[in-house]
């Protein structure tokens, strides 16, 4: 184990990626600001939903979330620059936590995905070659690192493309209607929009979609498949950048391919004019233990946070809990009918809510139908009717369909949901049971 994990290799691939990865999170950040992004998810919103208990987290007031985002993006620029890393890269880290928790209307696993990999790299040492931090203290240079850095990044891109692959393994992935109603929203599309209303497209993006995920990573480690595995990752990666545009996050992917190249020939193709150095024998660290022991806890954690949604009750499709921090991307549309009542406790008067007063559009839809944001949504009207010194119940009525199914009664509405607390580890008993087999 120790000459597997402890060993010295070139760090090329881990100094190339940190160059990628800076300049990535950067366009990222300088690009939700000129897209609109920032205006319309963090500054337009009276309020945002964010993580379940840390609603203290809000966005900052005027241009307050401009400024924060035209930080993240100059920390990007050092962290590509190699230029005081690991400050640059550690603040963007609880920066990019912050933006990641604050708001979920727009949640993407590629957000959560960002706010690992920011944690992994600003411990990483990536700034002791090629970097403003290594021409300014040649002490810190190296032209090595442990093996086990490179693997740490591997084995969290498995996990990521196996649970993808395994959750597309259900009945409206594999008869590819999901894929349809994702791809009727594209049909405007130039060129290829019709291209995409194909049932032919519709099956080939399915099972590509379970293969690439499931293969991808042995593929791109075993050399005779390699270069195969890197041609179809620029085809994927570019397919959905294209047609679903994610962000960076295509381009982030195809950058993590660096660290299944032998180093030599990422030297030699970035890196010409450095040597590395060749070191065969172990080099056991005095934090040795520390090391196997946080790796063991955060892999351990990687593993089992997916799988959690089966110690629920119900379909995740349908009950949306333990579904994010799972990696199950693409799998699902939602659709869903409201009606919020407010009652005061004193007086029993009943108001029906106008959720155009108080969401944005999109909060609107999100509100219709997942349980959290409805709950969410009956503490915030809780909150607000306490400002003129009522004190109201809370209750919807509110029908929700999942894909191309029937609506169906979602939340009970004898619930106050006002006063119900929030379950994070067990099934909140007002969503009520699935019909799938209606």
């Amino acid at each position: 184990m120790n000459q597997f994990l402890f060993k010295k290799i070139d760090n090329a691939q881990l100094v190339v990626f940190r160059v990628f990865y800076g300049l990535l999170v950067s366009a990222e950040c300088y690009g939700a600001i000129a897209t609109g992004w920032v205006r319309r998810t963090l500054v337009e919103p009276k309020f945002t939903f964010s993580f379940i208990g840390f609603e203290w987290l809000q966005p900052l007031p005027g241009s307050g979330m401009y400024i924060y985002f035209a930080i993240m993006g100059t920390l990007g620029v050092l962290i590509t620059l190699g230029y005081r890393y690991r400050f640059s890269a550690f603040v963007f880290a609880i920066l990019w936590t912050g933006v990641y928790l604050m708001q979920k209307t727009s949640y993407n696993n590629h957000y959560y995905l960002l706010m690992l990999l920011s944690y992994i790299m600003a411990f990483f040492p990536a700034n002791r070659d090629f970097s403003l931090d290594a021409k300014q203290n040649p002490s810190i240079r190296s032209t090595t690192m442990h093996n086990w850095i490179r693997w740490a990044i591997i084995l969290q891109l498995f996990i990521v493309y196996t649970y993808a692959s395994v959750a597309k393994l259900y009945g409206d992935w594999l008869d590819f209607s999901i894929i349809e109603i994702l791809m009727k929203s594209k049909a405007d599309y130039y060129l290829i929009g019709d291209l995409l209303q194909e049932k032919w497209v519709h099956q080939i993006v399915a099972f590509f979609g379970i293969f690439y995920d499931l293969l991808v990573v042995p593929a791109l480690l075993w050399k005779p498949t390699r270069k195969v595995a890197f041609a179809f990752s620029i085809f994927f990666h570019l397919f959905n950048s294209i047609v679903f545009q994610i962000g960076i996050f295509p381009y982030l992917s195809l950058a993590f391919i660096v660290f299944f190249f032998p180093p030599e020939t990422i030297r030699n193709i970035f890196l010409k004019r450095k040597s590395a150095e060749t070191v065969n024998t172990p080099v056991i660290p005095k934090n040795r233990n520390l090391i196997v022991s946080v790796l063991s806890i955060y892999f351990i954690a990687q593993l089992l946070l997916p799988l959690r949604h089966h110690t629920f009750h119900d379909d995740v499709l349908w009950t949306e809990e333990g579904h994010r921090l799972s990696w199950r991307m693409m799998l699902r549309s939602r659709a869903g009918s409201i009606r919020v009542k407010a009652v005061n406790k004193e007086t029993g008067k009943m108001e029906v809510i106008k959720l155009g007063d108080h969401l944005t559009k999109k909060q609107r839809r999100k509100v219709s139908c997942y349980p959290d944001f409805t709950w969410q949504f009956a503490q915030y009207l809780k909150k607000e009717y306490a400002k003129k010194g009522e004190d109201i119940q809370v209750f919807v009525e509110n029908k929700v369909k999942v894909n191309q199914g029937k609506f169906h009664e979602f939340i009970d509405p004898e619930v106050d949901l006002a006063s119900v607390p929030w379950k994070h580890f067990g099934h909140n008993e007002w969503i009520l049971p699935s019909q799938a087999e209606e």
